[in-house]
């Protein structure tokens, strides 16, 4: 519990009059207050999640949160309609960035429902992608996230290219993979499939984890040899790890693995990076 200057514990009552006054106070103040309110329910559980993501949003930057260049569904300004069209059917996505011929750069956005209405027109032939493309946002890895969310409700924009320190394509951001980090995980193209393994490898070595995944997988997938008996998940072996549930971006090293939190909430962790560490 947090105390007044005089080293006496503070009151409920003092604690929610602090939120009112001109003094300066902490995050982590801000933090205690609302899970007390949860505690005593005040607010439910729920409204603390939505409050604690809204906070670790403002501490996170793009580059957190980002779906890779190689994870991208992308298009070539020099690919023909029969090429990519079977691809756009597949991905079920509704916006897909298109690449320069030597795939260096991001000409524009196309939205799957500007392509449609031209092909009921039109022949392959006489298609031209780069009739129908919308201008591309581009922001760096390092632009926070409560700033992006900001600018995508301003400029009523769904997605940005992002751009590494060198200006070159470093993946894509959409609202709503900002939105997942305040009100959690809203089922979408990119999520993984029920379906479909908890791990995928986003780039050599490095890998997007699942937290429910059996550890048994885990170990499977990544050759590791995780053991606890007490645990069944390789996020309940995290949260061991930390003793406690760690908060967004937070970093771990077990057993020659460097484990960071992608996303979590006060009562849980949904998503690890994994970096498998060369011997």
């Amino acid at each position: 519990m947090s105390e007044d200057r005089s080293g006496q514990p503070r009151s409920w009552l003092e604690k929610i009059s602090d939120l009112f006054t001109d003094e300066p106070r902490t995050r982590q103040d801000l933090k205690d207050i609302v899970r007390e309110a949860a505690e005593r329910s005040i607010v439910d559980t729920e409204t603390l999640t939505i409050i604690e993501g809204a906070l670790q949003v403002s501490d996170m930057q793009v580059r957190d949160i980002m779906i890779p260049r190689s994870q991208m569904t992308s298009i070539q300004e020099d690919e023909t309609l029969q090429e990519y069209l079977p691809r756009i059917i597949e991905s079920a996505h509704s916006r897909f960035p298109v690449m320069t011929e030597h795939q260096s750069e991001v000409s524009g956005i196309m939205l799957a429902k500007d392509l449609l209405p031209l092909l009921a027109k039109a022949s392959a032939d006489d298609f031209n992608i780069k009739d129908i493309l919308r201008p591309a946002i581009f922001v760096p890895e390092s632009k926070r996230l409560n700033v992006l969310l900001r600018e995508f409700r301003s400029n009523r924009n769904h997605m940005a290219i992002v751009l590494d320190e060198f200006g070159s394509v470093a993946g894509l951001v959409t609202i709503e993979d900002v939105l997942e980090q305040i009100v959690g995980d809203i089922e979408d193209e990119h999520d993984f499939d029920e379906e479909e393994h908890h791990i995928k490898e986003v780039d050599p070595g490095i890998f997007t984890v699942k937290a429910l995944t059996p550890l048994s997988d885990f170990n499977e997938a990544l050759g590791a040899k995780l053991q606890n008996d007490d645990f069944d998940t390789i996020g309940g072996i995290v949260t061991h790890h930390f003793g406690r549930v760690p908060e967004c971006n937070e970093n771990i090293r077990i057993e020659g693995m460097k484990f960071r939190v992608l996303n979590s909430t006060s009562r849980q962790i949904n998503l690890l990076e994994v970096h498998v560490e060369e011997d």
